[in-house]
């Protein structure tokens, strides 16, 4: 047998090398775009059984998804005064609103929810979607749950996108913040107030380094901090001199709690 030459070893070890950077690429690929998470409509609402409590569904993208960044929908499951309830996590990632719409009724109705908490938008302000677009596409989402079933809806503002409030892309999110707020008056429905309690967490003056520049880049970068090297979110964020976002717009640890506080108050007061 001949020995193992040194372009030989170098050759062997850029493969494993590589071997190993794709296996830990497609991993954090996975567990971040792909993977479903807990109790996801297909698996909630299609023929399985409930435990008969009242059934509470989470509609919006990415940040009710909670796979990049922090999960407020597992989080809320996880607490005592929730234990006989059903959470239905209907996020997916990338969802505008007129993506929700169109999947209103196999991924909300279909589970046939006592209460529904509705957050989405932010990508409808990255995709500069038009606000009388978005006011069309969230009455419709709030007018067909009100019609076809007696759940309690809520409609929830959306936070920042990086940590200055002066950023051109915050601007223009305030816009789609008043429909929202608009909405659910019109609707005679729930406003939670998520944007006005993440903006009274916002660090004055911002950090430049914080201001909204979100990619697919960093969000990859983000999740593999927290799928390979177990970094929690927060220090995911941290690492971004940031306090509530991993990426510029998904939520850290310390945003999520407030996520889940807020709907937590509301289900308590709504659902006695």
């Amino acid at each position: 047998m001949r020995p193992f030459t040194a372009r030989k070893r170098a050759l062997l070890v850029l493969a494993v090398t590589l071997a190993a950077a794709l296996g830990a690429t497609g991993t954090v690929g996975y567990l971040t775009f792909l993977r479903s998470p807990v109790d996801s409509p297909p698996r909630a609402c299609r023929g399985a059984e409930t435990s008969g409590g009242p059934v509470v569904v989470a509609a919006g993208a990415s940040m009710t998804r909670g796979i990049l960044g922090a999960d407020w929908v597992g989080a809320l499951r996880k607490r005592d005064e929730f234990g006989g309830h059903r959470f239905v996590n209907a996020g997916v990632n990338g969802n505008t609103s007129a993506d929700l719409l169109d999947r209103l009724e196999t991924d909300v109705l279909d589970c046939r929810p006592d209460a529904v908490i509705v957050l989405v938008g932010t990508n409808d302000v990255r995709n500069d979607v038009a606000l009388d677009t978005y006011r069309d596409n969230l009455t419709a989402i709030v007018g067909r749950i009100t019609t076809v079933g007696t759940a309690h809806v809520a409609l929830m503002s959306l936070p920042p996108l990086g940590e200055d409030p002066d950023d051109e892309t915050n601007r223009r999110l305030a816009g789609y913040n008043r429909v929202i707020a608009e909405t659910a008056a019109g609707a005679g429905i729930d406003y939670i107030p998520l944007h006005e309690r993440i903006a009274e967490l916002v660090q004055q003056p911002a950090d430049p380094s914080a201001r909204y520049d979100f990619g697919f880049t960093l969000a990859f970068a983000a999740a593999a901090q927290h799928y390979l090297f177990g970094r929690t979110w927060d220090q995911v964020a941290h690492s971004r001199g940031s306090d509530l976002f991993v990426d510029r717009i998904h939520l850290s640890d310390r945003s999520g709690a407030v996520v889940t506080e807020l709907t937590a108050h509301w289900l308590a007061t709504t659902l006695r």
